[in-house]
């Protein structure tokens, strides 16, 4: 079964990412092997929206680069939700554009008590990825 496994130490790098941007989404890209993240992309939401995000092209195409020369794979695009459950909405799904990566959403909907949940999306349809985060 597919499943992403996202150390403690960058779960909470991506945390804190996420409440630092509120009320705006906060968005990256993970990237490692067999299913582990080893690395953190911090990205900027070039709209700067509480609803949706958008990656700068520069430093989308940097990140992608640097994952192939670090002989990576692209395993994952997260972004949160300061204000709405860790499910993909209409737009998510339509602007998932990147096939074969795990959509992360992390909700911030209880501040307390963040959900994170992982999706591949494709077309019209998404189905849930287990996320696991692991020490």
């Amino acid at each position: 079964m597919l499943k992403l496994e996202i150390p403690n130490y960058i779960f909470e790098q991506i945390l804190e990412q996420a409440r630092a941007q509120v009320p705006i989404e906060a968005c990256g890209i993970l990237a490692g092997c067999n299913g582990r993240v080893e690395k953190l992309y911090r990205m900027t939401n070039a709209d700067q929206s509480s609803d949706h995000y958008t990656m700068e092209p520069k430093e989308q195409f940097a990140v992608v680069k640097d994952i192939r020369l670090e002989s990576l794979e692209m395993l994952a695009i997260y972004h949160s939700h300061p204000a709405t459950p860790a499910r993909p909405s209409a737009e998510d799904i339509r602007l998932a554009l990147t096939p074969d990566v795990t959509y992360v959403i992390i909700s911030l909907q209880d501040p307390k008590t963040p959900d994170v949940k992982g999706f591949l999306i494709n077309d019209s349809y998404f189905i849930m990825v287990p996320v696991e985060i692991v020490e």
